[in-house]
């Protein structure tokens, strides 16, 4: 049986997947210093996680955890939420923002999960291979691959990665992706990028860095220490003084 031969492109992505795994690891291990330790735990059960993320959308963590505890004190049970009308519901979490689009999805995906499986729990997708549990998640009205990553990462353990709009950022400038990478092709790309027992910790200290260093408007070039692997660097260096762009301490002075 002959071997196909690789050609001049297939050559070339190989090496920028090498490349780029590499950097991952690098990242990881300038990082974790910096932010970590980094250790999982579970914040909810796997309904739980998928209910507050969806609370989570187009609004900040505080919100959503604002609206998760006004519905879960309105309605003690998930059986309250599918027999409650929408409109009760929206009611009860409307601190978390765009309530009337959030309040029958997460009814009609309660009310899915109990028809399909008899019970309202999810944990029996810690069983599933992990496309199978995605492709399960998936499925649900309103669900795509970065609430999917974070249910079955966050909550089961399971090796997904969840890409949010910091970790976009972050791994586009780094040169973890490509410029024109979209986010839904992201999750996949930087999911294998490391070992599949790291990617919690990938995604935190990711998001961490996206949220304290590498910001959207005024990223802290001058303290990152990811700052001479940077493909970005150059183009901030271009645009501004990017020591001018630190954190600023007690007094008016920056470090």
């Amino acid at each position: 049986m002959t071997t196909p031969q690789l050609t001049a492109a297939g050559l070339a992505a190989l090496r920028g997947n090498a490349r780029r795994n590499a950097l991952a690891g690098e990242a990881m291990h300038r990082l974790e210093p910096l932010y970590g330790p980094v250790v999982w735990a579970p914040r909810f059960n796997a309904l739980e996680e998928l209910i507050f993320t969806v609370l989570t959308q187009h609004t900040s963590d505080t919100n959503a955890e604002a609206a998760y505890n006004s519905l879960r004190k309105q309605f003690p049970t998930w059986m309250d939420v599918i027999e409650a009308g929408a409109d009760e519901i929206a009611e009860s979490i409307k601190h978390g923002g765009l309530a009337n689009q959030k309040a029958p999805r997460i009814r009609e995906m309660l009310r899915i999960i109990l028809e399909r499986t008899g019970r309202l729990e999810l944990e029996f997708l810690a069983t599933m291979p992990l496309e199978e549990a995605r492709a399960w998640l998936i499925s649900l009205p309103g669900v795509g691959k970065k609430t999917t990553g974070i249910v079955l990462n966050f909550a089961l353990g399971m090796p997904a990665m969840p890409v949010d709009t910091h970790i976009y950022r972050v791994a586009r400038r780094l040169g973890l992706i490509g410029l024109k990478t979209n986010v839904d092709d992201a999750h996949d790309i930087m999911e294998i990028q490391i070992p599949p027992g790291d990617i919690f910790r990938y995604h935190i200290l990711l998001i961490t860095h996206g949220r304290q260093t590498c910001k959207a408007q005024r990223p802290l070039c001058g303290e990152c220490p990811l700052a001479d692997l940077c493909a970005a660097k150059p183009v901030f260096a271009k645009a501004f003084d990017t020591s001018k762009y630190r954190r600023p301490v007690r007094g008016g002075q920056t470090l």
